[in-house]
């Protein structure tokens, strides 16, 4: 089910509570580690928003900044030709081989 825009931030707000509970640490000592006010902090607590900014920093600060990679995934091939062009343009480089050196010769 999709959820609105609103829902999202309260369940942002959730985790960041959760988060920041599971830290063990008070809303002045998260605030402070994100480097922005307690009225911030407290707000991005209860209503979800904030600056992207301030949202990266509150990421940063409760070590959750790797799940911002995965907020915007690259979409998904529409074809079996674009599957296979996106694996030819990940596919590493052919490695060159060196011509060998015959023994013995100087």
């Amino acid at each position: 089910m999709l959820k609105t825009a609103p829902e999202l931030l309260t369940d942002l707000g959730d985790a960041v509570r959760a988060r920041r509970v599971a830290q063990n640490w008070s809303q002045i000592q998260a605030a402070k580690r994100a480097g922005m006010s307690k009225s911030t902090w407290q707000r991005l607590e209860a209503t979800g928003q904030a600056t992207t900014e301030n949202l990266v920093s509150a990421a940063i600060a409760l070590r959750c900044e790797d799940g911002f990679a995965q907020l915007f995934p690259a979409p998904l091939p529409q074809s079996m030709d674009e599957l296979l062009e996106q694996q030819r343009q990940n596919a590493p480089a052919p490695k060159r081989q060196r011509p060998s050196r015959k023994a013995g010769k100087s």
